[in-house]
């Protein structure tokens, strides 16, 4: 499960770049704001499996 959660906060951060980047392309605002706010979910939710594979080890 571990593995799955990974690739699907890595997934989460590909896609806010890329509204982040359509964003900034359109000049929208909005979604460059969403867009940045999913890669920063993202990331948090990948320290977070960084912290339970240390705990694991």
């Amino acid at each position: 499960m571990g593995n799955d959660d990974k690739i699907a906060n890595k997934g989460e951060g590909m896609l806010g770049k890329a509204k982040e980047s359509l964003g900034d392309a359109t000049d929208n605002e909005n979604l460059q704001a969403e867009g940045k706010s999913d890669q920063s979910k993202a990331d948090l939710k990948q320290a977070g499996e960084k912290v339970k594979d240390a705990f694991k080890s």
